[in-house]
């Protein structure tokens, strides 16, 4: 087998584990030259602290990073119970220690007042924006800026253990979800304060953390092996309706014309004759199908 180019053209979705203590830009940019391709992106940060689930786009998969951008996500979580820190999570300062009293019953309750829709005030070490700079800019200059609270949704918030002051927790969640906010909520309710120790992502969308790859798991692979653990594009639409058109309607779709197909409004995928993804496009209250985005690299139909 030749010997790829620097940067091919390389279409996926990569299921990465990415370790703790590296950002989310730096796992990106790794696998990227592991896998040797030309285009690349991810679906939505995470903290260098949190560990799991990163879906990173290559190719033609980057036109639908957004999708999981606004995804539901799962994680699961160390609470350090009795100690507060300036950034709400482990890489923060001490600001308070609490002796800690804390029974499996009574934490189960204060845990159950935080499920269904919940009002969180986003943390200053955060990358929101104020006047074109990010919160945590402003912390690091001792800043503390007023924050408008938003209201997030927990669907599940189950404690799976508890040992001492050190709690174990499961939560499934809509985006925007700062988990360490909510571990120093849970403090706040417990009355003796808390921090997020830990955190790893186990699920972005339907996409789940088993069946990842690690960036160390990568580096030990030949190129062609590695790419075999891409994922298709539509991976990140398999929520999306699908649409199939036939050769000609592939064809003409292909070019950017909208199609009179009739049916319920909405998004869909759309695919060719072939089950080749052409694209996402919006199906109109006429019934035309409107395309949106296109994949450049499909083949239209002769």
């Amino acid at each position: 087998m030749a010997r790829a180019r620097r940067g091919d053209p390389v279409d996926g979705v990569l299921l990465l584990d990415k370790p703790s203590g590296i950002t989310s830009n730096l796992a990106l940019q790794k696998a990227r030259r592991l896998l040797n391709v030309a285009k690349a992106g991810h679906t939505g940060t995470l903290d260098p602290l949190a560990s799991g689930l990163l879906p990173l786009t290559f190719g033609e998969a980057t036109k639908f990073s957004a999708d999981l951008l606004d995804a539901d996500k799962a994680y699961a979580a160390t609470v350090q119970l009795g100690v507060r820190t300036t950034t709400a999570d482990a890489d923060g300062e001490v600001i308070e220690r609490r002796d800690v009293r804390v029974a499996r019953a009574q934490l189960e309750e204060v845990l159950s007042r935080f499920t269904g829709s919940i009002v969180q005030v986003p943390p200053m070490h955060s990358a929101l924006k104020r006047d074109g700079r990010a919160l945590y800019e402003y912390a690091r200059e001792g800043v503390e800026l007023e924050r408008a609270p938003r209201t997030v949704r927990i669907d599940r918030l189950v404690l799976t253990h508890l040992e001492g002051d050190r709690a174990e927790i499961e939560v499934d969640c809509s985006k925007g979800t700062y988990v360490r906010v909510l571990a120093e909520d849970i403090g706040a309710a417990l009355g003796c304060g808390a921090h997020l120790a830990a955190l790893r992502r186990t699920r972005v969308g339907r996409l789940p953390l088993q069946g990842s790859v690690t960036l160390g798991e990568i580096e030990q692979m030949p190129l062609a092996a590695r790419r075999e653990w891409l994922l298709p594009v539509d991976a990140l639409i398999a929520d999306v309706q699908r649409v199939d058109l036939g050769a000609e309607q592939a064809r003409r779709f292909t070019h950017g014309i909208p199609l009179d197909l009739g049916g319920t409004p909405g998004r869909r995928r759309v695919y060719g004759p072939d089950e080749q993804l052409l694209g996402v496009a919006e199906l109109d209250e006429h019934g035309v199908l409107n395309p949106r985005r296109l994949i450049a690299t499909a083949t239209p139909p002769a």
